[in-house]
């Protein structure tokens, strides 16, 4: 559990926004990795999304803890994940805003890092970065964070395959963009293409800052509905196009290419589940 700040030095001008959904066994986890930060954001937006458990109860004890920079939005019905980070982004207060996942963490230099790439690269509207699995329910920070490097996320890289994590990102608040309204699969993949296609510089950088303790399809939660994940995905590939950003051909082509890599997944979780039963 995070424990009080014994002085917050607000020198980040982030807002970090973090969608909550009955997740009070691990948003302490996500607060502790904020709370740890070398740069600590100015502000941090937690958005109860309608839970109906007390979730929100837990959230309101940290934005006591916190008060310094925490915040509560508690809506009044469900919106899922793109509804309550949209509601964040509508109430942040500063020029960046960074993505974190009430079951996920950061390394605790991934707000000096991003950020620092940001401000001397500012043609980049959006930067994303690596992350790994970590075993466990801790953020064992093993490895130091050494060299890296930043490279420019191209409009045909991004349409291969979704460049960024949600637990990643970092980007302009200003950016005349949202989250789609009601789309609760790889809605945030839809956004990057959105940007990116729009012609808003964007970048990765190959370095670790932020964790994950599932993989990214194959288990429990959203990732384990394969189908409704590629759904989601063929969907966008279509918005996009319906948006007049991409051809049709090419959108036909990557709309194939999606369902190939669909039964590549297929094939990868029943070979999860072959090594498991033998185990």
């Amino acid at each position: 559990m995070a424990m009080p700040d014994q002085k917050v030095a607000s020198d980040a001008p982030i807002t970090v926004i973090i969608p909550c959904f009955r997740c009070s066994a691990t948003i302490w986890r996500a607060i502790d990795s904020i709370v740890h930060q070398t740069q600590k954001p100015a502000e941090v937006i937690l958005v109860e999304d309608a839970s109906g458990d007390g979730t929100l109860k837990v959230l309101r004890s940290i934005e006591e803890q916190h008060s310094a920079y925490v915040k509560v939005i508690a809506l009044k019905e469900n919106k899922g994940a793109a509804g309550a980070r949209n509601a964040g982004w509508d109430a942040a207060r500063q020029p960046y805003i960074a993505f974190l996942d009430a079951d996920d963490a950061w390394h605790p230099k991934k707000i000096e890092v991003q950020l620092g790439c940001m401000m001397r690269n500012p043609e980049y509207g959006l930067v994303g970065h690596a992350h790994v699995l970590l075993d466990g329910d801790t953020a064992d920070w093993a490895e130091p964070l050494c060299s890296f490097q930043v490279s420019a996320v191209s409009n045909f890289s991004a349409l291969l395959s979704n460049p960024f994590g949600t637990l990643t990102v970092m980007l302009k608040s200003k950016l005349p963009f949202r989250f789609k309204e009601g789309k609760r699969y790889i809605e945030d993949y839809l956004l990057w293409l959105q940007i990116i296609l729009s012609g808003v510089p964007a970048a990765f950088i190959n370095a670790p800052l932020a964790a994950t303790f599932k993989a990214d399809y194959g288990e429990d939660g959203l990732s384990a509905q394969l189908w409704k994940m590629e759904l989601g995905e063929l969907g966008a590939y279509w918005q996009i196009y319906k948006d007049g950003l991409v051809g049709l051909p090419l959108t036909l082509g990557f709309l194939a290419y999606s369902l190939i890599k669909y039964v590549r997944r297929l094939i990868i979780v029943a070979m999860r589940r072959l090594d498991r039963d033998r185990t």
